[in-house]
């Protein structure tokens, strides 16, 4: 019998590539982890993982039970939700991981509402970049994440996950006041900006790939010169004459824009996707329920 505390293991090492990285998410020593890995290994009569320069990968076999691992993880899940139906565990408190603009575009709002849908729910929230939400909630962190589409982001039909898309914004152009492009009407087309300096997110920001994303449809590269994940810094580098930039549309509420010019631009790629997302099997479960209904209903009044 195939213990699944050590499918997750397998599970951990898979995700993260090396043993010390799995432990540290697991909460484990590197030596226990190790331990459940040969176990495994012999439980299964099959080597499971490789050296891989610095880490490890997965063999085929170990591609093969990881496969398993994520079915056989989420029915516990399932599990686990019935269960607590059962219970009617309707008292308790969910942990969401979500970027700074999804805590104030949706997840204050949904608190709020849950106050009167949901009294025995509480909330507690973790602030995390958008590419950082997920991996916290695989490796059981957060029992819900908030997150942007991204590179390197588990796929739409990752069974690990259960998505529920919340709402979809706009970047717009950010350009200083003297700009040749400042006056207008109308999308500005991104083929204009290919010759600019720009300003942007450091790279792994899930707003950088949409950057790159949109300049590469136009047909180009952006000239990255300043970075700075802080969009208010973004904004006043622009005021400033240093470059041009694309920003989320909620981004600019509450900044001052009055040394800057802000355009829409013609990429349908220059967009943010936003979606919740909870361990398959958990969307049952009794206290994620009605926090995916509220993040629901906010988003839905979004527009």
């Amino acid at each position: 019998m195939i213990d699944t505390r050590r499918l997750r293991t397998l599970r951990a090492v898979a995700d993260h590539r090396t043993v010390t990285a799995a432990a540290a998410a697991l909460y484990l020593t590197p030596s226990a982890v190790s331990q459940q890995l040969a176990a495994l290994e012999q439980e299964t009569g099959h080597a499971l993982l490789a050296r891989d320069g610095r880490g490890v990968r997965l063999t085929a076999a170990g591609e093969i039970l990881v496969g398993h691992a994520d079915a056989v993880l989420a029915q516990l899940e399932r599990a686990e939700a019935d269960l607590a139906a059962y219970a009617s565990g309707a008292q308790g408190e969910v942990t969401v991981a979500s970027f700074a603009t999804g805590i104030s575009m949706v997840l204050a709002p949904a608190i709020a509402a849950l106050v009167d849908t949901a009294p025995g729910v509480r909330l507690k929230v973790l602030d995390a970049e958008g590419d950082a939400s997920l991996p916290m909630l695989l490796d059981g962190q957060a029992d819900l994440a908030v997150a942007v589409e991204y590179r390197g982001a588990p796929r739409a039909d990752d069974q690990r996950l259960a998505r529920y898309p919340l709402y979809a914004e706009p970047f717009e152009a950010v350009l200083p006041l003297d700009h040749r492009l400042a006056a207008g009407s109308g999308p500005i087309p991104m083929a204009e900006l290919a010759a600019e300096t720009w300003i942007g997110p450091y790279p792994g920001n899930p707003c950088h790939d949409v950057v790159l994303l949109a300049c590469e449809h136009a047909g180009f590269a952006p000239r990255l010169v300043h970075s700075s994940d802080d969009f208010r810094a973004v904004i006043a580098l622009a005021s400033a004459g240093a470059g041009v930039a694309l920003v989320p549309r909620s981004a600019l509420r509450g900044v001052e824009l009055d040394q800057v010019a802000v355009r829409a631009v013609d990429s349908a790629l220059a967009t943010r996707k936003v979606f919740a997302a909870v361990r398959g099997g958990a969307e049952k479960h009794p206290l994620i329920r009605p926090v995916l209904r509220a993040l629901e209903t906010v988003a839905a009044g979004l527009g």
